[in-house]
């Protein structure tokens, strides 16, 4: 492209050379022989002068008085009636500029000009135009070769970005050149790198999640499994399996959550649902860990509520506040139910040394934990409240009070008293 881009410009250059340095050439020839004829003439005018002043006066006239009055440089024959030719000057050879002038008293004058003179003048011209024409192809040519410089080095570069975001280096350079057309393709490349980016963050961020939010699930339905393998009594065999049949649809619901909020974050299925009965199926199912582990998990508070969210991502999320509690708690882990204003509230609280005061105001992010943990746990419990319309909040750091805020079923009077048994 470079060199196509010196080619043309050189081209067109040339073009214009040629076709101004011709008419220049023409023209500067036509005007120094005209030039050169009527300085010819204006001698010879001006020596028939002389010759008419000096004949009138009685003067005489030779070719010495001649030449020192007219001060003539050129040769010249002056014809007077009667008398025998006067020269001056040395005749040229070859071919010649010829002037004539005749005065009042039958006199002429005749002067002759080489030739060669015109040629040498139109020589020198023609250096000159020659001169000017090379210094304007070297100008072109170096202009050619930095404008091509200019427009094939960003190119480069948008090419290496492609290629860059070809080998999964989504990092966009925010390079720009200057030109608008090779700005905007660098804009979109950017644009585009930056989408990738987020598609890549987006497929790692729902591998990381569901590899922390399938964990716990598929540890209990592997005991129940056991439990089902060791089993001898068909009753409790029907029981574990029937468990384990119920876990398999949490564990179903917690897939399609994740991939619906990796989607969208915002988008929920939220329904009014009793929250008792969630968090009666969390208490039964983490008690058997707690109990391994030497500790209790209790619930107290208000009963028969009734929230407005998405059971399965309830569940998850306090099924993310159990865990953190039982691994970096302590003591008793207490869910206490309240309400306050128009929100249904879980506090969940433990016995434990609580969180560190310099993370306090960052629990929620990623990647950040108290201890050697991944740190995803409570931040994929937090998107999971928001995609709900509900929080999830670091009441207390000291000892550690969470609080899942979801809103409340509002009943209408004719919903109450078609509920309000009848005696």
């Amino acid at each position: 492209m470079r060199r196509r881009l010196i080619n043309s410009t050189l081209a067109v250059v040339l073009v214009v050379i040629a076709v101004f340095g011709v008419s220049l050439v023409i023209v500067e020839t036509r005007t120094i022989s005209s030039s050169a004829q009527e300085s010819v003439d204006l001698e010879a005018l001006r020596i028939v002068s002389i010759v008419d002043s000096r004949l009138i006066g009685g003067e005489p006239v030779n070719p010495d008085i001649l030449s020192e009055q007219s001060g003539a440089k050129r040769y010249a024959q002056i014809h007077i009636p009667g008398r025998d030719t006067i020269e001056i000057g040395t005749r040229p050879e070859g071919d010649v500029t010829r002037g004539l002038a005749e005065g009042e008293r039958g006199e002429t004058v005749v002067v002759e000009e080489s030739r060669s003179v015109v040629t040498a003048e139109v020589g020198r011209t023609l250096m000159i135009i020659g001169a000017v024409a090379l210094l304007a192809v070297v100008a072109a040519v170096l202009l050619a070769v930095r404008q091509a410089n200019k427009l094939t080095s960003p190119l480069t570069d948008l090419a290496e970005t492609a290629e860059r975001l070809g080998s999964g280096d989504p990092r966009p350079r925010h390079k720009r050149y200057g030109v608008p057309e090779l700005d905007r393709v660098a804009d979109v490349l950017d644009a585009s790198a930056e989408r990738i980016a987020r598609m890549l963050t987006a497929e790692r961020r729902l591998a990381a999640d569901a590899s922390h939010q399938l964990r716990t699930p598929l540890t209990a339905l592997s005991m129940r499994l056991e439990e089902v393998a060791l089993a001898d009594d068909l009753d409790t065999v029907k029981e574990e399996a029937t468990i384990a049949l119920t876990q398999v649809e949490r564990l179903t619901d917690v897939v399609e959550r994740l991939l619906t909020n990796s989607r969208d974050p915002r988008t929920g299925s939220a329904v009014a649902f009793d929250l008792d009965e969630v968090i009666k199926q969390q208490l039964e199912e983490w008690r058997p860990a707690y109990r391994s582990a030497g500790r209790a998990i209790v619930h107290s508070g208000k009963q028969g509520m009734r929230a407005v969210g998405t059971p399965g991502a309830v569940a998850q999320v306090l099924a993310a506040l159990i865990e953190n509690s039982l691994m970096h708690g302590g003591g008793t882990v207490a869910l206490r139910t309240r309400v306050t204003g128009n929100q249904s509230v879980i506090e969940v609280t433990d016995e434990g040394p609580g969180v560190p005061a310099d993370l306090g105001a960052r629990i929620f992010e990623r990647a950040v934990s108290g201890r050697s943990s991944t740190g995803i746990g409570l931040a994929v419990a937090r998107d999971l409240a928001e995609a709900d319309g509900g929080r999830l909040e670091l009441l207390q750091q000291h000892p550690p009070v969470f609080a899942l805020f979801l809103s409340r079923e509002v009943r209408s009077v004719a919903d109450k008293q078609r509920d309000r048994p009848v005696r």
